[in-house]
């Protein structure tokens, strides 16, 4: 299941969005047996986040129990699933600005949850115990500007911590010691460009080299991979067939295909798919530099608005995306591998 907060128009951004709506997909048919795409999803619970503005983000915990939740309000809140009702079990002032992404670590580290804001800075968050306050464990400084993205690495690469910011730099944090969580020294930098920093995406195979999506206020996303040969971050593919900034990146979670998959959302009204791939699969040395493949598999603009965010199901296989049309769609390839609407969640229902 999807939890849908809807994202105002830029016009509307002060209005307060206090309530959220869990949807489950449920479906229905025609006389003509055919799926109705508008009918296919409903409101199964809802509940008041108690933010006191501007919902910008929320993040699952890895077993899809838990939900954090991060706002205008320089707060960030975090909610349990109890006996099927959603209750609030923390509630803190994060930072001294608008908090614009939150996300949770792999378990396997503990119950830690990154967040990023407009101040510019980076915590990390350490839960000691269920129901006890939230400790800050680590606060990272070196953005010059609005910190716009963060995400942590798949589990094999360790705990490490991605972030992007306006000042046009991808950061790459690592924890020297997981039982200490006060040291995040800085790992990696590079610049994206000249345009703002707004989205990153991680590649989660553990068969290809250390490799991320990053988007900025361009019309185009870059793939980037490290070489351990040079020890630096390389440029191996563009997807430049948007016209106009993008503004989120999702990389598909990758269970036995020969490619991968990444979406794009932009403010050209459109969600785009792209099939990718190394030149030479996996059979370069780890010190050869290769270009990967790009090939357009979809182009959606059904929204017609500004699409703000792209995100997949855990197993790469659905899509969702919002805009500023107020609905979020879900997307799915058929048996011929087309993709296609699945179901649409209006935010006026």
């Amino acid at each position: 299941f999807f939890l849908m907060i809807r994202r105002p128009p830029r016009s509307t951004l002060m209005r307060s969005s206090a309530a959220s709506d869990v949807y489950k997909r449920q479906v229905s048919t025609q006389s003509t047996g055919r799926t109705n795409p508008e009918s296919t999803m409903r409101v199964f619970h809802r509940f008041t986040t108690q933010h006191s503005d501007l919902i910008h983000d929320l993040s699952y915990d890895y077993y899809g129990n838990r939900i954090a939740t991060c706002s205008s309000d320089q707060s960030i809140k975090v909610w349990d699933l109890v006996d099927g009702e959603w209750q609030m079990s923390a509630s803190w002032k994060a930072h001294s600005g608008s908090v614009w992404k939150v996300c949770w670590a792999h378990p396997e580290f503990g119950q830690i949850i990154a967040s990023c804001s407009f101040d510019r800075s980076v915590i990390l968050w350490e839960e000691d115990a269920p129901g006890k306050p939230r400790l800050k464990r680590a606060t990272l400084v070196d953005s010059r500007n609005s910190v716009t993205d963060i995400q942590f690495s798949p589990r094999h690469l360790g705990l490490k911590l991605a972030t992007c910011s306006q000042d046009g730099f991808v950061r790459i944090y690592e924890a020297t010691d997981v039982i200490n969580l006060a040291h995040w020294p800085l790992m990696e930098e590079f610049e994206t460009g000249k345009e703002k920093s707004s989205s990153i995406s991680w590649n989660t195979s553990q068969f290809d080299r250390p490799t991320m999506v990053v988007a900025s206020e361009s019309t185009d996303a870059k793939i980037w991979e490290y070489n351990d040969k040079h020890r630096k971050w390389q440029i191996v593919a563009h997807l430049d067939t948007h016209t106009d900034s993008v503004h989120c990146v999702a990389w598909a979670p990758n269970l036995g295909r020969s490619y991968h998959i990444i979406a794009t959302a932009s403010r050209d009204q459109k969600v785009r798919l792209f099939k990718v791939a190394p030149e030479d699969g996996n059979n370069a040395s780890d010190g050869e530099s290769r270009q990967w493949t790009v090939r357009e598999l979809a182009a959606f603009d059904d929204h017609k608005a500004e699409v703000w965010r792209v995100e997949w199901n855990v197993t790469g296989s659905t899509l969702a995306s919002s805009g500023d049309d107020g609905s979020v769609r879900l997307w799915k390839a058929n048996i011929l591998g087309h993709w296609c609407a699945l179901s649409v969640i209006s935010g006026e229902n």
